[in-house]
């Protein structure tokens, strides 16, 4: 499945996302994963990092503080900050273009299963979605990993 979506993706986004499930994680990884899950819910809120309210990246900044891992605010500077890779794990960053400008600025976790949990934007809610959505294949930019311990 995770070799379909692959394929799938690289043939539609300028760099194509190759992903590697796997069903044992590390613990960061697990925490990661189980703060975002229970971010599901929470209002998108431009600048937001707290239960009141979330944007991409500090739905990120939050989840990988529960793991004890500390990130930049941005998702620009997470990408440019993160050690990025050719395959994503679950608890790994995706990037998107999603402002027409060719640089990272939407982040979502990658969960495994070609999904992703992220904070879409205004007047909606953090969620899960399909990576085998278009919207996302065409934007991709690039993934990246837990920074070195």
């Amino acid at each position: 499945m995770a070799l379909l979506l692959a394929v799938l993706l690289a043939g539609c986004a300028s760099r194509g996302l190759e992903t590697a499930d796997t069903t044992a994680l590390s613990l960061d990884r697990a925490l990661i994963l189980a703060e975002a899950r229970q971010s599901l819910g929470i209002p998108y809120r431009y600048g937001g990092t707290s239960s009141r309210g979330l944007d991409c990246s500090g739905l990120v900044q939050r989840a990988y503080a529960r793991a004890g891992i500390s990130v930049p605010r941005t998702s620009r500077a997470q990408f440019r900050a993160l050690p990025q890779v050719e395959q994503a794990r679950p608890g790994d960053l995706l990037f998107f273009a999603t402002a027409g400008s060719g640089k990272p600025s939407h982040v979502g976790i990658y969960l495994g299963g070609g999904e992703m949990i992220h904070a879409p934007g205004r007047g909606r809610q953090v969620t899960i979605t399909s990576l085998g959505l278009d919207y996302w294949q065409e934007r991709f930019v690039g993934a990246a990993s837990l920074p070195a311990p």
